[in-house]
């Protein structure tokens, strides 16, 4: 082994900022396979495969090895180092198949961020880490914290038969654990990254108080004011407005959904059709609506759809929901300044031009604020334009009055 520790090598190369090259035959390599030496800084050049002083994990029952020159096997190679410092910033996954594919044993992730801490310098000593002397056969012990300053006499064995000095000193009582600092950082990240194992029940309850009182005084003011009593002024307020609200002269305009359909007149929905397609949920041909009602429409047609639903006393109840039909912006115009606000559904034929008077003449941007709907014939095949518009494409069947119609046209 080098009298060069690599390990101390390597920190102080990293400290200076100073390069760390693979080597081959003397000449710089790419890759840490191909190398057979590793220079630290400008003058250190150690064989890649020199064992360091951090300890590999063993298990429990084996001895620890504190020797990296009587067993290296039981210790990282340099090159298993310099990899781990070199794909610092890498992800884990990273990291082992870095390491898989330079043939290198990799640095466990519960040790890759101790040797990395330990090359920056963040920690001093770590229970992998041999001492640097090389005489050393044993573990070491957690010297006390006052040990540099106590007199040889004192940390010398006793005598058989006899007491130690600090023995003496203290009465013949056992001196207390003085805990190592590296040990109470090591617990202290331990603790940090333990994960509390939570249940159903325990993940709903929350750590913060919270205070319902105002939110009950709030109900109570409400039933307050429902039984017709004065109430405070939240309630007096909300009543007052219910009732202003109620008069005939202050109701709020309603405001009906829009549906904007294609003015062109190859359109399979137009506004000579969309109502009895919409209220009765049966096709008939444009050109064969716009002959029964005399080729005249107007330009805002109202639809009624009706709707049923179940109430609380379990009665069905019938309603309807009226829209508004238009086929430009001439006729939605009328509705207002938000106007657009109010259209819920756009139906094409797959023609640009369509949308050219549009708030959003784009259309990948109109059908992401507005819903799109493409009509087409069932034999017609798919129309490629529409491919990324975001618009939903509706089917309709051909019976034989409209394959007689459509034929005649």
């Amino acid at each position: 082994m080098s009298s060069v520790d690599p390990l101390l090598a390597l920190q102080d190369a990293i400290k200076r900022n100073e390069a760390i090259t693979y080597l081959k035959d003397g000449a710089p390599v790419q890759s840490l396979k191909a190398a057979s030496h590793v220079k630290l800084g400008s003058t250190t050049v150690m064989p890649k495969s020199t064992p360091t002083r951090w300890r590999r994990p063993t298990s429990d029952k084996e001895a620890v090895a504190t020797d990296p020159n009587a067993d290296p096997s039981k210790f990282f190679a340099l090159d298993a180092i310099v990899l781990t410092w070199n794909t610092r910033t890498e992800p884990a996954a990273v990291y082992m198949r870095q390491a898989t594919t330079e043939v290198v044993i990799y640095v466990q992730l519960t040790d890759r961020r101790p040797v990395l801490d330990w090359l920056e310098g963040k920690i001093q000593n770590h229970d992998r880490l041999a001492p640097p002397s090389q005489d050393v056969s044993t573990t070491p012990k957690t010297p006390p914290p006052n040990a540099a300053t106590l007199p040889s006499s004192t940390l010398s064995p006793s005598k058989p038969g006899g007491t130690s000095s600090a023995q003496q000193r203290s009465g013949g009582s056992k001196r207390s654990y003085v805990p190592d600092a590296a040990d109470l950082e090591a617990v202290k990240k331990i603790r940090a990254n333990e994960i509390e194992l939570r249940d159903r029940n325990t993940v709903l309850r929350g750590v913060k108080v919270n205070n319902f009182t105002q939110i009950k005084e709030y109900v109570a003011q409400l039933k307050s004011a429902a039984k017709g009593g004065k109430g405070s002024a939240p309630a007096a307020a909300a009543s007052a407005a219910s009732n202003a609200a109620s008069k005939p002269g202050s109701k709020k305009p309603r405001i009906f959904p829009i549906i904007m359909v294609s003015s062109s007149p190859t359109a399979l929905l137009t506004l000579h059709n969309i109502k009895k397609f919409l209220e009765e949920s049966q096709y008939e041909a444009s050109e064969i609506a716009r002959q029964r009602n005399g080729g005249k429409t107007e330009d805002m047609i109202p639809i009624y759809r009706r709707k049923t639903h179940i109430d609380s006393s379990g009665k069905e109840i019938e309603t309807r929901i009226k829209y508004f039909a238009v086929d430009g912006v001439d006729a939605l115009a009328k509705f207002g300044p938000d106007a657009w606000e109010r259209v819920v559904c756009v139906m094409t034929t797959g023609q640009e031009w369509q949308f050219k008077p549009y708030k959003w003449t784009e259309p990948k941007q109109l059908f992401h604020n507005v819903k799109g709907i493409y009509f087409s014939w069932m034999s017609d095949p798919p129309n490629p334009r529409i491919k990324d518009w975001n618009v939903s494409e509706l089917k309709v069947p051909l019976d034989a009055n409209l394959q007689a119609f459509r034929r005649s046209c």
